[in-house]
């Protein structure tokens, strides 16, 4: 599981508590708090800012927005409706369910990783002119089917967001409970959405900027008009890896938190070993070679995985 993830919900539900703490604890503690949330807000950022800008990719620029705000409202929707008064209900009554379900979670997002990257090393090319005019004029139909499809895949990464939060408050009051889950809930998603709305109208600010008469603002603007296809198209390959690397580490977590240490522990001493080979960027090495490894785990659970699904799939299609 993301350390950056662990670290800034921590951070975040660390906050939530203050609220109910005296004004002159809150101050002295909150700024603890932002100061680390500043440097570890890196983690959760790139796990699902990765994954989102591909669901946008192929539609107009005027309904990236639209796309971003109809996948933030699905998230909230998720985080509030559903999942925290499912995560109290769970937590009062079977609390040991929480960690096999999330697990669950982990192996859809490894499949979904898993059957991109399938896609990719079968080569799926270019469309001809007629399917692209096909799926021109169902644009609507595509752009819900989008929504929908980022809509689940956000719903396995806010119960990992909101179990892990809980987690941390299990033990105070029912109120305490929800208030630091809705909290937590409403943050991640204008945070990460947030980044997300950013990444994908960049290239509009970049033509503002491009028509400007300023010299060097203008080529930053080129700069950025130029570069953005090719860096949202970066995005979406990382967020096919981030679905792998996200699942991955979900299931190495979950297995951990049911007494099978060895994966989670194998995979922390690499990271750890890998970031003192170069001391200067610690963190960032121990970061990378961890989600390089947990990719490999979610790829391989994956590869498992589907035969599976694509079985009941098929059985439930036949009996629908």
């Amino acid at each position: 599981m993301s350390a950056g993830l662990l670290a800034l919900v921590d951070d975040i539900t660390a906050l939530a508590k203050l609220v109910a703490s005296s004004v002159d604890d809150a101050v002295g503690q909150a700024v603890q708090v932002g100061g680390k949330a500043v440097t570890k807000a890196s983690g959760i950022v790139i796990d699902d800012a990765a994954v989102t800008p591909r669901y946008v990719i192929g539609f107009s620029a005027d309904r990236e927005l639209s796309i971003i705000a109809n996948i933030a409202r699905g998230s909230l929707r998720n985080k509030l409706l559903f999942l925290l008064p499912g995560a109290l209900l769970l937590n009062f009554l079977a609390p040991w369910v929480l960690t096999p379900l999330l697990m669950l979670g982990g192996a859809y997002l490894a499949l979904e990783g898993y059957e991109k990257v399938v896609d990719v090393v079968r080569g799926a090319g270019p469309k001809p002119a007629a399917a692209t005019a096909t799926t021109a004029a169902g644009a609507p139909d595509r752009e819900a089917e989008k929504v929908a499809s980022a809509v689940r895949t956000d719903f396995i990464l806010s119960a990992e967001i909101m179990a892990i939060t809980l987690a941390t408050v299990a033990t105070s009051p029912i109120a305490t409970q929800a208030g630091v889950l809705a909290l937590v809930g409403v943050a991640m998603t204008v945070l990460v959405y947030g980044v997300v709305a950013l990444i994908v109208k960049a290239d509009d600010a970049g033509a503002a900027l491009a028509r400007t008469r300023h010299g060097l603002l203008r080529a930053i603007g080129r700069a950025i008009v130029v570069g953005m296809p090719r860096l949202l198209a970066l995005l979406g390959s990382v967020g096919m890896v981030a679905m792998l690397w996200v699942g991955g580490g979900i299931i190495t977590h979950g297995l951990h938190e049911l007494g099978v240490h060895a994966p989670e522990d194998a995979l922390h001493r690499v990271g750890a070993s890998a970031g003192q080979l170069l001391p200067a960027a610690g963190g960032f090495v121990t970061w990378v070679v961890t989600a390089a490894i947990s990719a490999v785990i979610g790829l391989v659970i994956g590869a498992i995985v589907a035969p599976v699904a694509h079985k009941v799939s098929g059985m439930a299609k036949k009996s629908g």
